[in-house]
């Protein structure tokens, strides 16, 4: 029966009420009597219920798969070295507080259906305020219309690239704190973690800026939000200071994700570059570091590159690797509309010289609005771009890959046991078709699927530097060492962050393999264009 309006709902309680004052004295106090019995009752069993329920403090949900008892699902949370707080028998669940490292290995069980964050519950008062979004490309990917379910919270987007102003309100949250939680610097030639160049924050904007956090007194507050404003952020700093960086520098970057994908929930990576050098993904030591970064549960988004149909224009890495889910770039006109949206001219368009057709989903990438590192080059190099004082208008596929990104991180904090493959191959088949051969991501149509399209049998061969029973890179077949990561010097340290570490580059194993010195030493290029 439809729940009757409230006004009446009202009405019938007074009749009711009205009814027992009429009744004889001895008949209307047996009647009040038992009402208070009943709601003694009532207030017993609701105050007993807590006491049956799971542990407040309980950090993660843990689902089983059917036919699981809960009896088992707490010994899997045990042998995890996690502490069991409770169950959740409605979703044959385990409360569970994890350390890091339990979430993955028991991500990685068969009998577990999933392992969910115990996110604080909002109402819808606190849903984002989009009253005053200025930019089009978060309703052009229906991204505002996932955020209901999902908006990135604990999900970590590593972004390697010429670093990250997190000074700016835009990446905090809601409590104040940062939510760049790690900050690394993988190019020996930087000076400071901080971006002075002005590409990293504008990208790291696109994936998880967040304007209302800003004042309400600040005339841009509110106006421009990224596609999962809460979302967590890994700034890898591979350039210098004037954004300039080696392959080696961006190979780097990926194992430090890798390296530390457990303590930070790093499930996404955004490469918003391209080597200046074509060459076969089977080789390419970039495609190389990009797979070994997938085969560890990483989804790597690559920005496909400026090149338009030009002979061998999808040549390039990390691009053209198979395993990495490469974005071309769509122009929105700048309107919420859908209808005329279209594939640019100068996003790169074709086959890769091993056969593969790239890109493989496309995104808003002309005149997107972001955050502006402050002091950066980006201010000096097109002032006419700067928009609102600490935001910047720019184009390119750098700008297209950091908004699917976005979407892959809203993805997983709705489905945080789904794999890179599973992300790839639902935000494939729930792209929208527009003018052209690549479709256009749909941000809500892939946050709001319930289960992972089917991923297709892998006819890709890994990388020859990729081990292809363990997914990480053979070092003995390559002509670099592996890094390691120590705390970084002072001059490095990004007090806004919450931890920050420098590369300790080279590595031991291979003392010859420097940056500008190593056969690897080609450069990169950042594949984004000013856009007025």
């Amino acid at each position: 029966m439809p729940t009757p309006p409230k006004d009446l709902r009202l009405h019938r309680s007074l009749t009711q009420g009205d009814r027992i004052a009429r009744l004889p004295a001895p008949l209307r106090a047996v009647v009040t009597l038992s009402a208070a019995l009943i709601g003694i009752l009532l207030a017993l069993t609701a105050a007993a219920a807590p006491a049956q329920a799971a542990d407040r403090s309980a950090t993660h949900i843990v689902q089983l798969e059917r036919g699981v008892p809960l009896a088992e699902g707490r010994s899997l949370v045990r042998a995890a070295g996690g502490q069991v707080t409770g169950t959740v028998p409605i979703i044959r669940g385990v409360a569970a507080r994890l350390p890091a490292g339990a979430r993955s290995a028991l991500d990685r069980d068969d009998r577990v259906k999933a392992v969910s964050v115990n996110a604080p519950a909002r109402s819808q008062g606190d849903l984002l305020d989009t009253t005053r979004l200025a930019t089009a490309y978060p309703r052009s990917v229906y991204a505002v219309s996932s955020w209901p379910a999902a908006t990135g919270a604990g999900v970590g987007v590593a972004v390697i690239d010429t670093g990250l102003d997190g000074r700016m309100p835009d990446f905090a949250a809601a409590d104040g704190s940062s939510r760049v939680v790690a900050s690394a610097v993988t190019n020996p030639d930087a000076t400071t973690a901080l971006d002075t160049y002005g590409h990293g924050t504008h990208v790291a904007g696109i994936i998880a800026g967040n304007g209302t956090n800003r004042l309400a007194s600040d005339p841009a507050a509110g106006k421009y939000v990224g596609i999962a404003p809460r979302a967590n952020l890994i700034a890898v700093k591979a350039s210098d200071d004037a954004g300039n960086a080696t392959i080696l520098d961006a190979i780097y970057g990926l194992q430090f994700a890798v390296d530390h994908k457990d303590e930070f929930n790093i499930r996404v990576v955004n490469l918003s570059l391209s080597s200046t050098v074509a060459e076969s993904y089977l080789t390419d030591p970039l495609d190389a570091a990009v797979e070994a970064a997938y085969f560890s549960g990483i989804l790597v988004v690559a920005a496909a590159g400026n090149r338009g149909t030009a002979d061998g224009a999808a040549w390039y890495a990390p691009g053209n690797d198979p395993f990495a889910l490469s974005v071309g770039a769509v122009d929105d006109q700048g309107t919420v509309l859908r209808s005329d949206d279209s594939y640019t001219a100068w996003s790169t368009l074709g086959r890769t010289q091993d056969g593969f057709a790239k890109p493989d989903i496309a995104a808003p990438g002309a005149h997107i609005v972001s955050t502006l590192a402050k002091g950066s080059a980006f201010s000096q190099l097109c002032p006419s771009c700067v928009v609102d004082d600490t935001y910047i208008r720019l184009g390119g596929t750098s700008m297209a890959s950091p908004v699917v990104a976005g979407i892959a991180a809203l993805v997983l904090e709705r489905h945080p046991g789904w794999t890179p493959a599973q992300v790839t191959s639902t935000v494939l088949a729930t792209g929208r078709d527009i003018p052209g051969r690549v479709d256009e991501a749909n941000a809500a149509a892939a946050v709001w699927t319930d289960t992972p399209a089917p991923v297709p049998a892998q006819s890709a061969t890994p990388n020859e530097l990729v081990d292809p029973t363990t997914g990480a890179i053979d070092y003995t077949r390559s002509s670099w060492g592996r890094s390691s990561w120590g705390s970084a010097p002072d001059a490095l340290v990004a007090g806004w962050a919450r931890s920050s570490w420098g590369c300790s580059c080279p590595a031991a194993q291979d003392p010859a393999a420097e940056p500008t010195r190593s056969s690897w030493g080609n450069g990169v290029s950042w594949d984004s264009g000013w856009s007025y």
